[in-house]
């Protein structure tokens, strides 16, 4: 398989994954997700990063914190220092304490030479119902590309 027919393959499996699951309403903004995410090396066709979170309730101000795992499944070639990310958090209605914990899926792209850009549209979380929309581009410094399906699993934290 070459290397175009491999990203082809990843577009295609990750363009349903772009679709959000729809409300009479529409989703309403719950508050915003913070993550940095350790260095790490990419292994060419994936990678695996460990990251702390910070979830800010835009209602109340509250805090809770997460712990997790990013991976890719993709192309993904060179070294990242480090990597600050910011999600929009989404869902159709509240949801309880600690509901952003569980499975997300998505796409992800980005690239780095010194500093660099990238962005991850993932959804899963509370019975699939979570969206993290990334507010901005994540902030990173490396030598990095990488684009492929990412997933991301939080567990909530004390």
């Amino acid at each position: 398989m070459t290397i175009r027919t491999a990203l082809l393959a990843v577009a295609l499996a990750a363009a349903p994954l772009a679709v959000a699951p729809a409300t009479a309403d529409g989703p309403i903004r719950l508050g915003v997700l913070n993550c940095q995410v350790v260095g790490g090396t990419g292994f060419i066709v994936g990678s695996h990063r460990t990251l702390a979170c910070t979830y800010v309730s835009a209602a109340s101000n509250k805090r809770e914190t997460y712990a997790g795992e990013i991976t890719r499944l993709g192309i993904d070639i060179g070294a990242v220092n480090f990597t600050g990310i910011a999600w929009a958090v989404l869902a159709p209605a509240a949801v309880p304490h600690g509901a952003l914990a569980g499975g997300y899926v998505g796409a992800s792209a980005e690239a780095t030479v010194g500093v660099g850009v990238g962005a991850n549209a993932l959804i899963g979380g509370f019975g699939n119902s979570i969206i993290l929309n990334p507010i901005s581009v994540q902030a990173q410094t490396g030598a990095n590309i990488a684009a492929g399906i990412a997933g991301l699993t939080l567990t909530a934290t004390r």
